[in-house]
């Protein structure tokens, strides 16, 4: 039997998740009052995922714009939707589709979780979204704001969101001195988002704080002379806009490195389908070997690689590159290898050969579709 969806459209504010007990003392309706009216004036209204109250859309752009730019988000979900225009459409899909649909947007678990999502949603919801916050946060890859947001936007839910622009505005504005990031002060911003939504007008006010943190209140240089809350922030008031939010303690980034082997066989190149969980999970890649160029056991380890796919005619080395993860640098040295008989079979079935002509729609890592998109079709580009 499919669960009912529950309707919250006037749900009270405080989750259970936060001090009922505390909220007054940190509420004040001019705080809202101050955001809703600005954003009505000056806010964005043009957005693609704006002006609906479709819960997949505003679902989709939700999941998208997490940890990614507005302006680079819009393309993607507009081939989204293109492609998978109701939730039903995007469940339905093989799993390589989406992935390819995703290909470059990176952090791609954000890919495997839109889809199971929306197996879920199609299965145990009969493809419509709850309005409850809280089974929305049940949901592969919702978290609690993500979950606020989805509702709010979409069912004018009362609920409180707190993502990183919103961590921004509230360190800022209300002087907080440690660093958004730690548990203890998490959980003391959460419990300001919930004393500070107005009682109607959320919609209004949740794209409004969105808006200040993403237009105004930036990382750097903010445009504190336009703020609707500069004669009420602390960071403005004591010149410390700079300093707030504290940052996170910075740690020595990992450096790593990896070899990766460009087969080629005629007119198809040899693609690894990578695990779910780990960097670059469900895409296709290149073979990796993991011992150092300058390792004694290096030539060694290269031409097992080589030899479990066929007979190698020729190798080059290409220039080394690096791409930066979130919490490591990966130095990639890529080796392009001709061959002159293929093996009548890949070895196993993580492996598969893919057509050139087609690898600008495989589902690739960005850097790794670049640096083939580069060796097929502009060579020259890998010495820019």
């Amino acid at each position: 039997m499919k669960r009912v969806v529950s309707d919250t459209r006037s749900k009270a504010a405080p989750s259970a998740k936060s001090s009922k007990a505390d909220a007054p003392a940190l509420a004040d309706p001019s705080f809202s009052a101050d955001v809703i009216a600005w954003q009505k004036q000056h806010g964005r209204h043009a957005l693609p995922w704006q002006n609906t109250r479709d819960a997949y859309r505003v679902w989709l752009s939700e999941i998208m714009l997490q940890q990614t730019q507005v302006a680079a988000v819009i393309p993607y979900y507009l081939r989204f939707l293109d492609t998978f225009p109701t939730v039903a459409s995007l469940a339905a899909a093989p799993s390589e589709e989406v992935m390819a649909h995703w290909s470059g947007l990176g952090y791609y678990s954000r890919a495997r979780n839109l889809h199971k999502c929306a197996q879920t949603i199609v299965a145990r919801y009969d493809g419509v979204f709850p309005s409850d916050p809280d089974l929305l946060e049940q949901l592969p890859g919702i978290g609690r704001s993500t979950a606020a947001a989805i509702s709010a936007f979409s069912y004018g839910t009362r609920a409180a969101i707190l993502d990183g622009n919103v961590k921004r505005v509230f360190a800022r504005v209300f002087g907080v001195e440690r660093y958004p990031g730690e548990k203890v002060v998490e959980n003391e911003l959460w419990l300001r988002a919930v004393a500070l939504l107005p009682e109607s007008g959320v919609e209004a006010y949740t794209q409004g704080l969105m808006d200040l943190g993403a237009t105004l209140c930036t990382r750097n240089r903010p445009s504190c002379q336009r703020c609707p809350l500069a004669h009420r922030c602390v960071a403005y008031a004591t010149g410390r806009t700079n300093e707030l939010p504290v940052r996170k303690p910075k740690k020595a980034v990992p450096e790593k490195q990896t070899t990766m082997l460009l087969i080629v066989d005629k007119d198809e190149v040899l693609l690894e389908q990578r695990p779910d969980k780990g960097i670059w999970g469900g895409l296709l890649s290149l073979p990796e070997i993991t011992v150092a160029a300058d390792d004694a056991g290096f030539e060694t380890a290269l031409a097992q690689a080589v030899a479990r796919f066929g007979v190698a005619a020729e190798q080059e080395e290409l220039p080394m590159f690096t791409h930066v993860f979130t919490h490591f640098k990966l130095h990639i040295t890529p080796y392009h290898i001709a061959l002159k008989q293929r093996l009548q079979r890949a070895g196993e079935d993580a492996y598969g050969w893919y057509p050139i002509a087609r690898m600008a729609d495989a589902p690739l890592p960005a850097p790794v579709k670049k640096l083939l998109l580069a060796v097929f079709r502009a060579p020259d580009l890998l010495t820019h």
